[in-house]
């Protein structure tokens, strides 16, 4: 199809985006400019569908669509008329094809960047060449159509898709596919983007002629795919958050090209990707070609491929390696010149919920922009001095400066709808006795946790994960009444409270303090490294380990140990709190010795944990006495490091204030009152702010966290 005809067939919707392109494109032009190589060009095809005929709506896609679309024009500086979208029923696949072929295919020239985005549902259909095995497919939002010969259905083959990024004549393409091709039956929890495979559905004949003419062609160039899931069974789900709904994949991989620089291999990228969605409730796996399962790799009858240019990395422009990370950007400004309007994809999706009035961005040019209100990822800021008002530009990066938290964050528990309407009663009159605790009927407001039947033996209730794995040591007995299983739930509830409020505080890629963390295993040659993370907004360029796994596993009786490494100018002080393989509350104690340890009434006390300017210290002390031992189950562990440049007295206290048995007297330990730690942690990051002085409108139930003495770092692992 020639490009003249495909803009014909597509020109209402191009009159819609040229209204939108011209705003969008301003956006991201000034600071682009600025670069002083040229840029080869960038070309898009973004892809989301929402509504399908006969099928479940989903929430999330034309929020990825818009996701990409500004991460695309702001970070790698797309212009907005490179930039193509089909949503809805413009997303035929009729329309996607030739979109690919005459968008993409006609104009991409070699060195040119490429990128195809899909957001919607996937299945897997079979093919009468191949009747034996399913083949994967996209879901084109015209689903299908009856025929004499039963149902024909217009999905897009993933190995069509594969064979069009390889016709491109350049070796810089990228697809990113936020869907999954097995749909399991129940679905608990979130949303999934897969629809159930029909066996008696035919693929549409044109879809299977269009894929013998592709093979036909020449294979020009490689690509990078980036999937929601490695996993050939594991769904892509989407979650609802303040506001607004995306897919857990996109929003977390876009956070991350927001915040931080792409100087980095994929697999470190995804392996950050991955820990935050285990932070949104998802156990999804991202992957690229070369992390597929041997099944799926087999399945799609294709080697792994990278992109030729910097191969390894993400396939993005070579030219923005140096650019620094952002949290949000100018999209407005507002005629008055003081007030702007954000769009805050940066910011991290579990904190963006609670992100305060009163909350700092900084400028480049060290202005500092207040929060004054926010609906979803967009928000309204004022100059915080009128003077500063001349250098506000639209298309200017902001950094956090400044994070305001209430101090009054409930753990919301989510009602599955698959309980009978006097169970749900019962359960929010229950949950109600709980401070802190709130509850919400799932997917009508975003949520922690979820509250359902065991579907195994549904006369048992238990607490799952968003994405349906039932968290530990929290199911009741069978037969057990509704308000019976909650009130036992009174520890474990404090627990998750406590750790979501740790998890507000990370700022990996915000803080100011220059901190590089180093996870080790101990063994008799030299310890092996495992994961590696650091600040980077005091860093030129980052220095991620190359060979990380996407999911770093621990095997049972290994010997641990944290590097830290404090490369600022100021002392540091640290906590380590975190979740067992159990769901346990732990934190690291650094026990002092007692000054009479043959005294049977000595108390041990806990000592501050201090790292100097340019020392490096590990954590536990390489002794015998306080080795750390990775014990059992098998399951993921997370750990939150959090550093303070100011003591952390109050935590000490709270610490000090349980009862501790010698045996439990070790450096990783339980956290016997973990909701009172939690509380007077933050009291005391809020007490290390510089700033507070200067925020008289901030409300007294606040904490106000400056980047510049505090940094919050996550560690999660797999024990084995």
């Amino acid at each position: 199809m020639r490009r003249r005809t495909f803009l014909q067939r597509i020109g209402s919707i191009l009159a819609v985006l040229g209204v939108t392109e011209a705003e969008w494109l301003s956006l991201g032009n000034r600071y682009y400019q600025a670069l002083a190589q040229p840029s080869p060009r960038k070309l898009a095809l973004l892809v989301g569908i929402n509504q399908y005929p006969k099928f479940s709506a989903l929430s999330g896609c034309l929020t990825d669509v818009e996701l990409q679309r500004e991460l695309l024009i702001h970070r790698f500086g797309f212009q907005g008329s490179d930039i193509l979208t089909l949503t809805e029923e413009q997303a035929s696949r009729e329309f996607i094809e030739a979109a690919f072929l005459d968008h993409l295919g006609k104009q991409a020239k070699p060195g040119d960047v490429v990128v195809f985005h899909f957001s919607g549902y996937g299945s897997r259909v079979k093919l009468e060449t191949s009747p034996d095995t399913m083949q994967n497919a996209l879901v084109s939002a015209n689903i299908s159509r009856d025929s004499q010969d039963g149902k024909i259905v217009n999905y897009i083959l993933e190995e069509t898709l594969l064979r069009l990024l390889r016709s491109l004549p350049t070796d810089r393409v990228t697809a990113v596919l936020d869907t999954s091709y097995y749909a399991p039956s129940p679905v608990l929890g979130l949303k999934i983007r897969a629809l159930q495979e029909s066996v008696e559905a035919k693929l549409a004949a044109e879809e299977l002629d269009f894929l013998q003419q592709l093979k036909t062609q020449k294979v020009s160039s490689s690509a990078i795919v980036l999937a929601a899931t490695s996993e050939p069974k594991q769904p892509a789900r989407e979650g609802l958050f303040s506001g607004f709904s995306a897919g857990l994949f996109t929003y977390a991989l876009t956070q991350y090209l927001w915040e931080f620089t792409p100087a980095t291999t994929i697999q470190v990228a995804l392996s950050d990707v991955e820990n935050s969605l285990s932070k949104l409730g998802s156990k999804q796996q991202p992957g690229d070609m070369e992390n597929l399962s041997p099944q799926r790799r087999e399945a799609l009858n294709s080697p792994p491929t990278l992109v030729g240019k910097g191969a390894g990395r993400l396939g993005f422009p070579d030219d923005v390696d140096g650019m620094i990370g952002a949290e949000g950007v100018v999209s407005a400004i507002e005629e008055d010149g003081k007030t702007v309007h954000l769009w805050l994809a940066g910011l991290p999706p579990q904190v963006l919920l609670y992100y305060g009035v009163n909350s700092r961005f900084s400028l480049a040019t060290t202005e500092q922009l207040v929060l004054r209100s926010r609906t979803g990822l967009t928000a309204k800021a004022q100059i915080s001095q009128i003077e500063g008002a001349n250098s506000l530009q639209v298309g200017q990066f902001v950094q956090e400066a400044v994070r305001v938290l209430s101090r009054n964050i409930h753990l919301i528990i989510a009602l599955d709808t698959g309980l009978e309407r006097i169970e749900r009663v019962d359960a929010t009159s229950a949950f109600a006795g709980f401070s802190h605790v709130s509850t919400v009927v799932v997917g009508e407001k975003p949520a922690d946790y979820l509250f359902a039947k065991l579907q195994q033996t549904p006369s048992r209730y238990g607490l799952f994960s968003l994405s349906g794995e039932l968290i530990p040591n929290t199911t009741g007995e069978v037969g057990e009444a509704v308000k019976l299983t909650v009130q036992r739930l009174a520890p474990k509830l404090s627990t998750l409270l406590a750790a979501k409020l740790w998890r507000l505080t990370e700022n990996q890629g915000s803080s100011r303090l220059a901190l590089k963390i180093t996870l080790e295993i101990i063994n008799d040659i030299s310890p092996r490294v495992i994961m590696q993370r650091e600040t980077v907004r005091n860093f030129k360029t980052e220095t991620p380990i190359k060979k990380s796994l996407p999911t770093p596993i621990v095997p049972i009786g290994s010997r641990m140990q944290y590097r830290v490494e404090n490369q600022s100018d100021r002392p540091v002080y640290l906590i380590l709190l975190g979740l067992n393989n159990n769901h346990t509350a732990i934190a690291f104690y650094s026990w002092e010795t007692p000054q009479e340890p043959n005294t049977v009434d000595t108390k041990p006390l806990l000592k501050e944990v201090v790292i100097a300017p340019g020392e490096t210290l590990t954590l536990p002390q390489t002794n015998t006495a306080s080795e750390w031992v990775v014990s059992g189950p098998a399951s993921e562990c997370e750990h939150q490091l959090i550093f303070s440049t100011a003591t952390f007295n109050g935590t000490l206290a709270a610490l000090n204030t349980a009862k501790y048995s010698t045996a439990e007297q070790g450096p990783i330990g339980r956290l016997l009152n973990s909701l009172d730690v939690v509380q007077a942690l933050l009291q005391d990051l809020h007490n290390a702010s510089t700033l507070k002085t200067e925020m008289n409108g901030t409300p007294a139930d606040s904490h106000s966290l400056d980047v510049n003495n505090w940094a919050s770092l996550s560690f999660s692992f797999q024990v084995v």
